[in-house]
């Protein structure tokens, strides 16, 4: 009967998807990028339970991580901006989070870092270390004990030791990053085993140096989720569906769970990861930022 009823729900998407869609378009708002989260409750968690990813990596760089500005982020970075990138809830929320997943002693390696990074105040961690684009925000962060400088965009090989750590983290960033599995098959590298990657995600963004998802591969992620995520409620397939008929390709312009999912693709490919997993700590659905962390334990 749920498959009935699935059906009789898609059947009734396609015929009033133009009016439907209206609910899921991008709110006007003078923050770019920014978009109503089009979860509901925890299905954010679901998504990662039992995911079924492609037998090999399906994304190419020229057609999914190509992005509107192609210019070289040593320049877009440049200016210093001391600000946040997600509201003062969503920041309470993930700075909770740290304090109940970083463990006094554990060094700590802080991946497309800046200014803040968000750890409890009282953190007392090993070595804390910034990787991050500029050097006088890097340079303005109480939290770290040292940092470095590094465009890994341009070059994704981190400047450290094998299993040097017992955490990374990356706050809202991972939609920037162009050669992702690089980059995660070095958090995996310099995490010793049982570390974690914490990846910290909302849906703000600078819309020109997002990266892309191509059609194609976004389709296929999409029914991925649909066909075999056991864990999905039923009714919750003619939302998957509508998204295909309403959002495009761009980072931006696809909703939380398939960031979620791509995320988590990531950790799988690098093939150094448990399966991955996902906490919903949004901390007021639908009146403030979303925020989902995608964690992924080094195996062991």
């Amino acid at each position: 009967m749920a498959k009935l009823a699935n059906h009789i729900l898609v059947a009734l998407c396609l015929v009033s998807h133009r009016v439907l869609a209206l609910a899921f378009l991008p709110v006007p708002s003078n923050v770019p990028g920014y978009r109503m989260p089009l979860t509901l409750g925890s299905m954010a968690e679901k998504v990662l339970e039992n995911p079924k990813f492609p037998d090999e990596w399906p994304y190419t760089d020229e057609t999914d991580f190509s992005r509107q500005d192609e210019s070289k982020d040593t320049i877009f970075y440049d200016t210093p901006r001391l600000c946040y990138h997600i509201d003062d809830d969503a920041v309470s929320a993930l700075t909770k989070y740290y304090s109940e997943n970083l463990k006094e002693g554990d060094d700590v390696l802080d991946i497309c870092s800046s200014w803040v990074s968000h750890y409890p105040k009282d953190f007392k961690g090993g070595k804390v270390v910034g990787l991050g684009m500029n050097e006088y925000e890097l340079s303005q962060n109480p939290q770290l004990t040292d940092f470095v400088v590094k465009d890994l965009n341009a070059d994704p090989v981190f400047p450290f030791e094998d299993s040097s750590f017992d955490k990374v983290t990356c706050v809202v960033s991972v939609d920037y990053l162009n050669k992702p599995l690089q980059v995660f098959k070095e958090i995996g590298r310099v995490l010793r085993p049982g570390g974690e990657c914490l990846i910290s995600m909302s849906n703000r963004c600078f819309p020109t140096k997002a990266f892309k998802v191509s059609t194609k591969k976004y389709i296929s992620l999409w029914f991925k989720i649909l066909m075999h995520s056991n864990n999905l409620p039923a009714h919750f397939g003619p939302f998957l569906f509508l998204s295909l008929c309403v959002f495009q390709q761009i980072w931006l312009q696809t909703n939380d769970l398939e960031h979620i999912f791509i995320t988590g693709s990531f950790f799988h490919y690098s093939d150094l990861f448990d399966v991955p997993s996902c906490s919903d700590i949004s901390p007021k659905p639908g009146r403030t930022d979303p925020l989902y962390i995608v964690k992924g334990v080094r195996k062991a």
